[in-house]
């Protein structure tokens, strides 16, 4: 049985970059209230480019980075929470605009845990018989749902994309190990709202609402216990020791919520990746953003063992241990 690798990695963030100070003139908040409570200082805002552009953008660097022809491409997964439309998938409207013609092409809905569960998702298909390499793109606009009169939540999410290759190899390394968990009892505590039924046999004047809200303080507490809860779950079930992991790169979520996981884990904060400060919050799209730094910056090199953890609505959860 071959291996599933990750040769190539993109990012695409939103045109605009927004301050906490173009924040406080919105709503009533402050750099220091923003910075102090979550770390963040800006976050990219799109203007033009909607879910599937952000998605292609991001896709065609990964497809660059890794030296290959999107033809080669067998299938393609988005994780998304904020398609632009229902029907087509975003992953359909991914693979008409790379011209992607031999790609099998579908979503996923884990919110923030999204990348994670998508790369779970290709990694049984990638038989290297019939899907030989996979696009797993993790992309958000998520100003489209924010309530930007709720200063608790406005504050924290930005839009971007993120994408990733994936390829059955006979080489060593690649995806050791995916652990995923779900819990829809808690789906509350960070959700959209509902489409209420709607149709001629239905009077209703409920229009519903559909923007983003959290209960922060629940969110928080689930957000610290399952990020050591994860990353331990994986690296027991595969007798590996956090001192053999160079980094964890978690969901950019809060400061504060990676801070508790480092001491928690024991873990210095310099082995956890953070970008949170310049991008905030773009659920799915968060971890291979953050990847695709790293690539770029040369900081994982081949072999090195490195675990990607997320967390966010469903409520959701999953870890990848990954060997370079």
């Amino acid at each position: 049985m071959g291996n599933i690798r990750i040769i190539g990695t993109g990012r695409c963030l939103g045109e605009k970059v927004v301050s906490n100070d173009d924040i406080a003139t919105i709503v009533d908040t402050s750099d220091q209230w923003i910075t102090s409570r979550t770390g963040i200082k800006e976050r990219r805002i799109s203007i033009s480019k909607n879910t599937s552009d952000l998605a292609t953008d991001a896709a065609i660097k990964a497809i660059k980075t890794a030296e290959i022809d999107v033809l080669d491409l067998d299938l393609i997964i988005v994780a998304t929470t904020t398609p632009e439309s229902f029907t087509p998938s975003t992953a359909c409207l991914v693979q008409a605009k790379l011209g992607a013609e031999n790609a099998v092409a579908f979503d996923i809905s884990a919110a923030c845990s999204g990348f994670i569960y998508s790369i779970n998702c290709a990694r049984k298909f990638l038989d290297g018989i019939r899907f030989k390499k996979a696009l797993v793109v993790g992309a958000e606009v998520l100003s489209r749902i924010v309530d930007w009169k709720d200063r608790s939540t406005c504050v924290l999410f930005g839009d971007g994309a993120g994408a990733a290759i994936l390829e059955y190899s006979e080489e060593a390394g690649g995806v050791i190990d995916v652990y995923i968990g779900s819990n829809g009892s808690k789906g509350k505590c960070l959700n959209t709202g509902r489409f209420n039924i709607e149709n001629p046999f239905v009077k209703s004047d409920d229009v519903g609402n559909h923007k983003l809200s959290m209960a922060g303080k629940e969110v928080f507490k689930f957000a610290v216990n399952i990020i050591p809860y994860s990353v331990s779950k994986v690296l027991e079930e595969n007798s590996i020791s956090l001192d053999e992991i160079k980094y964890i790169v978690p969901h950019q979520a809060n400061y504060r919520i990676v801070e508790s996981a480092s001491k928690r884990l024991k873990v210095p904060m310099d082995r956890f990746y953070i970008n949170l400060n310049k991008y905030g919050n773009t659920s799915a799209a968060s971890i291979p953003i953050a990847l695709d730094e790293m690539n770029e910056k040369g900081m994982i090199n081949k072999g090195d063992k490195i675990i990607l953890v997320g967390f966010g609505g469903g409520l959701t959860w999953g870890a990848i241990l990954l060997q370079w």
